[in-house]
């Protein structure tokens, strides 16, 4: 893989974007950051979903990227919650595919995965280990490191996840069974 990633970190209040340079296997770091929703009244979604797209907009016109990897968000304790961080998640989604984008999804638990070595490394370690992967002189914040880690687990999977794609055609289940509205 060659090019600039991007990573986001898709957050409501806090979205975290990071960016490197991959040649091979080499990677360095180029930019991290934040887009922050304060600006707008807590109670004004559309304007804060505004500003997360704009905001994604902006990175990418600045920054260049290739493609992109974004964190994909599942459900926690508070549904309501959920939901909301799931539409500053589509914001993001929105403007990086409206940019003309590939983007990879990754799970937290891949992320870690990929940058610690085990699913349930705690935010300090994976700000550490992207420090020392991007030999960065401090730590970056939680949300650019998470960012930067996206973008990291993306120049190590992506690569893998293509050849495999290249080798087999996915296609739709012809064998599926319909109940109560699923298919299994």
């Amino acid at each position: 893989m060659r090019g600039r990633i991007l990573g986001i970190d898709p957050g409501l209040q806090t979205t975290g974007f990071g960016v490197v340079e991959v040649d091979g296997r080499e990677m360095a770091y180029v930019a991290s950051g934040t887009i922050r929703t304060a600006e707008a009244t807590l109670s004004d979604l559309p304007a804060r979903l505004k500003i997360i797209f704009d905001g994604v907009r902006e990175v990418v016109d600045t920054y260049q990227p290739v493609c992109a990897s974004v964190e994909i968000v599942f459900v926690n304790v508070n549904p309501q919650s959920t939901l909301l961080l799931g539409q500053a998640r589509g914001a993001a989604l929105a403007s990086l595919v409206s940019g003309g984008l590939p983007v990879a999804e990754y799970t937290a638990l891949q992320l870690k995965k990929a940058i610690v070595g085990h699913g349930h490394a705690k935010k300090h370690q994976v700000q550490e280990m992207v420090m020392r992967l991007l030999k960065l002189p401090g730590l970056p914040g939680k949300d650019a490191a998470d960012a930067l880690g996206l973008a990291i687990t993306h120049a190590h999977a992506g690569a893998s996840l293509a050849a495999m794609a290249k080798a087999t055609t996915l296609a739709p289940r012809a064998h599926a069974q319909y109940r109560r509205g699923r298919s299994y």
